[in-house]
Order: C-alpha cells, then sequence, then structure tokens
C-alpha cells in the first residue's frame, strides 16, 4: 500500500483523519511514527496558502505522500476573526478558555442571528515532486452563550448549531466527522486520494 503522511502534531486531527480514511488503500502515518519533529511558519493569509505550505514543506522534508491542513473559526461580526490567527489568538499558549471569554465578551448583547460564523478547513495533499491538490470544507452555526461540551477541541465548545441544538463539543465524534469542516474536506480529500496518479508531474 501507498504511504501517506497526516503531517500534523494536533493528535486530536490525527485521530479524526485516521478513522475518515480507515477505507482507504494507504498506510498512514503519523509525524511521530516517522520521527519527524518540524514545524512549518504558518505565513500564509489564507488557509489554503497555509495548508499548500505546509504540505509541500512536509512532502519535501520526508519524500512522502504528504496531507496537511489549515483550519480555523470565522466570526462575522468580528470580521472574520480570529480565521487563519485561530490558533494563535490572543498568543499561541492561551488556554482555550480564556479564548471563549475574549470571544464572549466581544459578542456580549448580540442576539443569534449576529452571532453567525462557520469552521473552514482546506486539506492540501503533495507530493514531493511538487504535485499538489486541496479541498475546502464549511460547517455554518453561530456562537453560543456559554461553552458547552466535553468532546471535540478548540473551538468546538461555543460552536453552535442551531439546527440541531448542540455545540460541536457535544456531539459523539463519529456525528462530528459527518458533518465538520474536516470531515466534509477530508471526504473530498478521499476521493482525490482514492484516483491519485501513482507517478504526478508538478504540472499536471
Amino acid at each position: 500500500m501507498r504511504a501517506l503522511l497526516l503531517a500534523t502534531a494536533n493528535r486530536h486531527k490525527v485521530d479524526e483523519f485516521r478513522a475518515i480514511f480507515s477505507t482507504l488503500p494507504y498506510t498512514l502515518f503519523a509525524l511521530t511514527d516517522i520521527r519527524l519533529d518540524m514545524d512549518v511558519e504558518e505565513t500564509g493569509t489564507t488557509f489554503l496558502e497555509n495548508a499548500e505550505l505546509k504540505a509541500h514543506a512536509y512532502a519535501q522534508a520526508s519524500g512522502m505522500l504528504s496531507l496537511a491542513d489549515d483550519s480555523g473559526l470565522e466570526i462575522d461580526a468580528l470580521g472574520g476573526a480570529p480565521g487563519v490567527y485561530s490558533a494563535r489568538f490572543a498568543g499561541v499558549d492561551t488556554p482555550y478558555e480564556e479564548r471563549f471569554r475574549l470571544i464572549l465578551k466581544q459578542l456580549q448583547g448580540f442576539p443569534q442571528d449576529q452571532r453567525t460564523a462557520r469552521f473552514r478547513c482546506v486539506i492540501s495533499i503533495a507530493e514531493p515532486s511538487g504535485y499538489c491538490r486541496s479541498v475546502e470544507g464549511i460547517v455554518e452555526g453561530v456562537i453560543a452563550e456559554a461553552p458547552r461540551g466535553t468532546n471535540g477541541f478548540g473551538y468546538d465548545p461555543i460552536f453552535l448549531i442551531p439546527e440541531l441544538g448542540k455545540t460541536t463539543a457535544e456531539l459523539t465524534p463519529e456525528h462530528k466527522n459527518r458533518i465538520s469542516h474536516r470531515g466534509q474536506a477530508a471526504r473530498k480529500a478521499q476521493k482525490l486520494l482514492e484516483s491519485w496518479p501513482l507517478s504526478p508531474s508538478p504540472q499536471e
């Protein structure tokens, strides 16, 4: 089977990708499996730029077909923030509970129809040769009045899906993978991988 590197240091993402890609004819490797300890600076201004940057960097460093993602939370009332800075919002080492507090304070008094937000995920898959393809997934919701739920990670406890009446942290992992931005993008990536060319050239 072909090897595929899941190029993220986030173990929660690795677990989600492993679950979604379990039926693919690929042997899945995490960065820890190949002892690749490398940080790629996210200098892009869009999720697509950052995902492609990471996929190319890890493919070059590992010599393996590599899958990377960039994702985040976009809140309309905050001009799309935190956006590409979601993981660094209020400081890289700031606990998510503090980030929740800051966001909820900024949205204090806003009715639900003005608390619209979305999770966006871009997945890029790159060959060491430079060949790269990208896909995107989006899930729409609103920012909850207070954090709810203990499943998931990141901003899940404050992201409410109105039609379900639940935050993504209140969903089971299986339910979340079916509807989440990362789940949507991963299923599109799965289709790409199912028909991935054996020896693609960078120009294809």
